[in-house]
């Protein structure tokens, strides 16, 4: 029989007497056989102290997950599945080798025949179906090839080619979907994940021969050198771009980026994804359970450092070759430290529901990322032989 992998449940809520119950939330945040992982909780105790064990900890949640939601939901996500494939490849050397379970699932989506797809509409907003499937499909099988297996797979080739062909006709994938903030949210942020994707995949870009498939190439770079930025996180967001495609942000944007980043973060070292943006410029449109949630957050009016924007800051400075010495780094990283839990998750508010915490999910993919980028997970002692 399987071992289950147990993480604490989060307390039972009391209600008063007069006051009629809530809807309860779920027990589980994954649940398949061998697994149970409860409900993300803010009342999870934290660690005592960063080490092999916690890390290690770390990565038996984001395995749970990510089999959880292949064997249960069997689909493509921003929140489980994406993370897991687009950050745990490059995580090989520390953790091990990946689950080929989640990759197989990933390979069973891309289409046998590469064939057009036709712009759709909602409420005004067009944008091409399953766009974001595509990126988040294309990216993690990309990275697969690159910290895997060292090249580019026919099926990774073919992932590529499918998301193109999902490229609005501006250059740009549009977001449509709201889901987790800040995932699949701007349309900047899902085409700065297509461009990952392109740069990830082992000399895709080098051996494109199609003059079409070059024209919608060159059409996205033009796209992302003149997109006007909806909110902050846009514009922190040209770093990634610079180290990804490094012609396409003048110098000038880079520095004033990482200025605005920098002026973001918060005394206690971390940085907040709510300092990013108004609630109503993440996405098009945003609903009022959405609205209801994020303004009704204990910390509403001062939001407080959250884990996945204070890794994503980390990974942003490390990729723009800050050293690691760096007093905005080292107190990034303490905060990281002292903010695990013991289930070795890294808790999060959800800002789309508020009741599977998928960002915790997210957060921790993240933190794990940004932790390995400073040496911090080498430090720990994390290697294959530990396993």
């Amino acid at each position: 029989m399987k071992p289950v992998l147990c993480l604490l449940l989060a307390a039972t809520p009391v209600f008063a007497a007069d006051t009629p119950p809530a809807k309860p939330k779920p027990e589980f945040q994954y649940k398949t056989e061998g697994v149970e992982i409860s409900i993300p909780s803010a009342d999870e105790p934290k660690v005592t102290a960063f080490n092999a064990k916690t890390i290690q900890a770390a990565s038996q949640y984001l395995e749970g997950g990510a089999i959880t939601w292949v064997r249960e939901k069997n689909c493509i996500n921003c929140h489980t599945t994406g993370p897991y494939m687009s950050e745990r490849p490059a995580l090989t050397p520390l953790l091990g080798k990946p689950a080929e379970e989640i990759r197989a699932d990933f390979l069973e989506s891309v289409p046998e025949k590469i064939a057009p797809v036709k712009e759709t509409e909602k409420e005004g907003h067009k944008y091409y179906p399953s766009s974001f499937t595509a990126v988040w499909r294309s990216m993690g099988l990309a990275e697969w090839d690159k910290h895997v297996t060292g090249k580019l797979s026919e099926q990774t080739d073919r992932s590529l080619r499918d998301m193109f062909e999902r490229q609005s006709p501006d250059g740009s994938f549009v977001s449509y979907g709201e889901v987790e903030v800040p995932h699949i949210t701007t349309d900047f942020e899902l085409t700065l994940q297509a461009v990952r994707a392109i740069t990830a995949a082992p000399d895709w870009l080098e051996g494109i021969k199609d003059a079409g498939l070059l024209a919608r190439i060159d059409k996205l770079k033009s796209w992302l050198r003149s997109a006007q930025p909806k909110n902050d996180f846009d514009r922190i967001l040209k770093l990634q771009l610079a180290h990804y495609l490094p012609g396409v942000v003048p110098q000038a944007e880079r520095d004033a980026a990482l200025a605005l980043l920098s002026s973001k973060q918060h005394a206690d070292g971390g940085w907040s994804t709510r300092d990013m943006s108004a609630l109503n410029d993440w996405h098009f449109k945003i609903s009022d359970t959405v609205t209801k949630l994020v303004t009704s957050l204990p910390d509403a009016a001062k939001p407080e450092s959250d884990a996945y924007m204070t890794a994503l800051a980390v990974v942003m400075m490390r990729q723009s070759n800050i050293p690691v010495k760096d007093e905005r780094i080292q107190r990034a990283i303490t905060w990281l430290k002292k903010e695990q839990r013991v289930s070795g998750r890294w808790w999060m508010y959800s800002l789309y529901r508020g009741n599977y915490y998928y960002i915790t999910y997210i957060a921790t993919c993240q933190a794990l990322k940004a932790l390995s980028l400073c040496g911090e997970l080498d430090a720990a002692k994390i290697s294959t032989a530990s396993r």
